[in-house]
């Protein structure tokens, strides 16, 4: 389920200013006050209506970055406690405006929402403002019906959820899912004093499995949203935090639970490109106990775990320095025994070499000595070969030939025998 429209920006004014002095907000304001402030402020600055005025834009930023802060109990207690010093700012994600990106920018933000990386984007100030007017067409979604549409990006189609008060103490649920894997947005509104409808909630689509799906749950308790962009930039820069931060893009939802009467939600096309196809549908949950207990139960769960993960990061974190520590020891270590053997090696070979370079200029004379004699004994040899009986050439001229003449195949004597 999501939060009322959140627009976080991570662009850092040169001043920044006191958030509540942006806002035009008291610090002990209600986050409806705050939210309401917002809405106001948001729409006066948005950059649909002032394309040509850079003033305009910073403005934008600067109460889309104060917004950001003072709806985030966590992060409007910190500011409250330590100033900006005790915000990061790094950590805050930032809603991109598609109307205003350009067909460049356009393809390398969907090439990376594409990729996986959670881009968060506004909505179109004309469906805000046509919204607040009271000036859009609202289509009826009775309890128990679903609807399936195409809705053209950057507009959206609205709808009437009447619930009657049995209905509204057993619980409503309201989701969309997209077999096309479109991206959307599910809206919430409230109405306004002016026969309106001011936003109120937002859900971004999230991929599961082979769709994409985005629901919010009124079950008179406490319910929680999965915000996949939080402290998307931050995570991006330290892979291992995308693990320990993962839990804590668990929000809790700012509605728990609807009164009697006709409720207005809307599927926003939050697509780069192309329409987004849909199927939004209403449903009690009066029939749905078991699943009911069991979300709350493994919320709990998951808000147990969060608190353990966030104590065992700091276990981690500690062990991972001693770890680096112990692993640079080891590197040194192993190249400084490496070094020592290199060197009582190279001593080595130094006195191999310089035995055998001696060696050799010895043996060297021995062997030419050795050779010379061999030569003039064996010349000796052939000068006084001629000089004795020529039976011994013929006696190895005849072994020779008797040696060749083997018979193989056995004598006469033989083949008697």
């Amino acid at each position: 389920m999501g939060s009322g429209s959140k627009l976080e920006g991570t662009s850092a004014l040169p001043i920044r200013r006191d958030p509540y002095e942006v806002l035009c907000v008291s610090r002990d304001s209600s986050d409806q006050e705050i939210k309401t402030a917002y809405r106001k402020l948001a729409l006066k600055y948005h950059p649909d209506k002032n394309t040509n005025n850079p003033e305009a834009a910073e403005q934008f930023k600067e109460v889309a970055f104060s917004y950001g802060i003072l709806s985030d109990p966590e992060k409007r207690r910190q500011y409250d406690n330590a100033g900006f010093e005790a915000i990061d700012a790094e950590g805050m994600d930032m809603e991109i405006d598609l109307s205003n990106l350009g067909t460049v920018n356009t393809m390398f933000a969907a090439l990376f929402s594409k990729l996986g990386v959670p881009i968060k984007t506004t909505i179109s100030a004309n469906v805000l403002e046509e919204a607040l007017n009271g000036t859009v067409t609202v289509r009826p979604l009775p309890i128990g019906t679903s609807v399936s549409g195409k809705v053209e990006k950057q507009c959206a189609h609205f709808f009437g959820v009447t619930i009657n008060e049995p209905q509204a103490e057993a619980g409503i649920v309201v989701r969309v899912t997209s077999t096309a894997q479109s991206k959307f947005k599910l809206l919430y509104f409230e109405q306004d004093a002016n026969a309106g409808y001011g936003l109120a909630l937002q859900e971004d689509s999230e991929k599961t499995g082979k769709i994409t799906s985005a629901g919010m749950y009124f079950l008179h308790f406490q319910v929680y949203r999965m915000d996949s962009t939080l402290n998307a930039l931050a995570m991006a820069k330290d892979p291992e935090a995308a693990f320990f931060k993962r839990l804590e893009g668990l929000q809790p939802c700012e509605v728990s639970e609807l009164k009697a009467g006709t409720h207005i939600f809307a599927v926003y096309g939050d697509n780069f490109f192309k329409t987004a196809t849909y199927t939004i549908e209403a449903l009690c949950v009066g029939s749905y106990e078991d699943t009911t207990h069991k979300l709350r139960e493994i919320e709990a769960q998951i808000l147990r775990k969060r608190n353990e993960l966030r104590q065992f990061e700091t276990e981690y974190r500690k062990a991972l320095a001693r770890f680096q520590e112990v692993t640079n020891r080891y590197t040194q270590e192993k190249q400084s025994v490496d070094e020592l053997l290199k060197q009582r090696d190279s001593i080595h070979s130094s006195f191999t070499v310089t035995k055998t370079a001696n060696n050799a200029v010895g043996s060297s004379g021995v062997s030419n000595g050795s050779s010379s004699s061999s030569k003039t004994l064996g010349e000796d040899s052939k000068a006084e070969s001629p000089m004795e009986d020529g039976g011994s050439d013929g006696k190895d001229k005849s072994a020779k030939k008797k040696w060749f003449n083997l018979n193989l195949k056995g004598s006469a004597s033989d083949k008697k025998l």
